[in-house]
């Protein structure tokens, strides 16, 4: 890889035009577009297509994703197969992860040259399955979905430590930004900050991650972990068991999972990485984001009880993660502008989440998460595995 993840350049998301995208889906897979929708992504372009008229013999249904990644993540195509292969490991385990369209060649993804102006550009393009549901972002965010969340991000990380590929080692990512333990690489982005209070909290929070996470590494457990398994990129369908509708409220609240997205940040790490950066983003959603903590966890011991050490490091590595998105997506906003409103969503939430963490402090936050009761009603599986 020319350049590590750490050192992204300002031009590298890509600009195709619908037109572009049409010309694609039937060069490489034979497939009429009958429409297409630009879909939101943080650094990579992504379109929800419909098809009006397959090949004869090659019948996938109607609906895909295409995704054209980004320039720099386009130069490491043994990462990006990595991270295809396990979804596609992953949908064979029974969970609902995008599984890839082979091309008309046989490839699960395809190596494109674009002419943009001056100079071409490369992007790796990979046509996926479109999965039901609406993301977890957009509804209301309870109890149950937390615990079902927790526990089905458990039982994800156990099938992942069956994942055997020639290619794994590419996912160990030493320099990857968004990898928690390359907290200290913020640094070099707090200029986007400004000056003030907040800056000074991100500063100490990743001075604790060098005092007392870093040396302790070693004690955690190891593990493939998603990387950003947020409120975004988490479907959920309602679940109707009850032949009684008449309770039509509490029929919303019971959610299922039925689409797990973007593998991107899939990376090594350990358990308690892959919990704490789920909850972070759950609590943004949540009308009680302290406590949802407790919920994600929860579930998540109910698989895969945490260690004494993995559980104090909880609440740090949380706030590690907060830090991660709010100072990125600030430089980023900065870079790209006119992707401005969608890479400053988490913002809006997202600093009062950290000021509330920060001013209740890692003893009482701990007292509500780990002291959350864990409602056997929540038990029942989260997805068909």
């Amino acid at each position: 890889m020319g350049m590590s993840s750490s050192e992204k350049t300002v031009h590298i998301k890509p600009t195709l035009t619908e037109a572009q995208v049409v010309e694609l889906a039937e060069r490489l897979y034979g497939l009429k577009v009958s429409n297409v929708q630009p879909m939101p992504g943080y650094d990579d372009q992504n379109f929800h297509i419909l098809v009006s008229e397959n090949q004869a013999t090659r019948d996938h249904g109607q609906s895909y994703v295409l995704k054209v990644m980004n320039t720099v993540d386009s130069e490491d195509a043994d990462l990006t197969e990595a991270q295809t292969r396990a979804m596609m490991f992953l949908s064979e385990k029974g969970f609902p992860s995008p599984t890839p369209i082979p091309t008309i060649d046989g490839k699960v993804m395809s190596l494109e040259t674009f002419d943009c102006g001056e100079q071409s550009k490369t992007h790796i393009v990979r046509l996926l399955t479109y999965l039901p549901g609406i993301p977890l972002s957009e509804m209301p965010i309870g109890p149950q979905i937390l615990y079902k969340t927790g526990q089905t991000l458990a039982r994800m990380n156990q099938v992942l430590a069956e994942f055997q590929h020639p290619i794994l080692k590419s996912l160990q990512r030493p320099d990857f930004l968004w990898k928690l333990s390359n907290i200290h690489l913020l640094n070099k982005y707090l200029y986007a900050l400004g000056e003030g209070s907040d800056r000074q909290i991100v500063q100490q929070i990743i001075q604790q991650f060098q005092d007392q996470i870093l040396p302790n590494l070693c004690r955690f457990r190891q593990s493939l972990n998603h990387g950003d398994f947020s409120h975004t990129n988490i479907l959920v369908q309602p679940v109707h068991t009850s032949a009684d509708r008449s309770d039509l409220t509490e029929l919303q609240q019971q959610l299922d999972i039925s689409g797990l997205l973007d593998f991107s940040d899939m990376n090594y790490g350990y358990y308690v990485f892959d919990v704490a950066i789920s909850i972070m983003y759950l609590m943004l959603g949540s009308n009680d984001p302290v406590s949802a903590g407790g919920h994600v966890l929860s579930g998540f011991e109910s698989v895969i009880p945490l260690l004494p050490e993995e559980r104090n490091a909880m609440f740090l590595l949380v706030l590690c993660r907060f830090s991660q998105s709010l100072v990125l997506g600030r430089y980023n906003a900065l870079l790209y502008p006119e992707n401005a409103e969608y890479l400053l969503s988490t913002g809006r939430a997202g600093w009062k989440c950290l000021r509330q963490l920060w001013s209740l402090g890692q003893e009482a936050v701990g007292k509500i998460w780990f002291e959350t009761a864990s409602p056997t009603a929540f038990d029942a599986d989260p997805v068909s595995v």
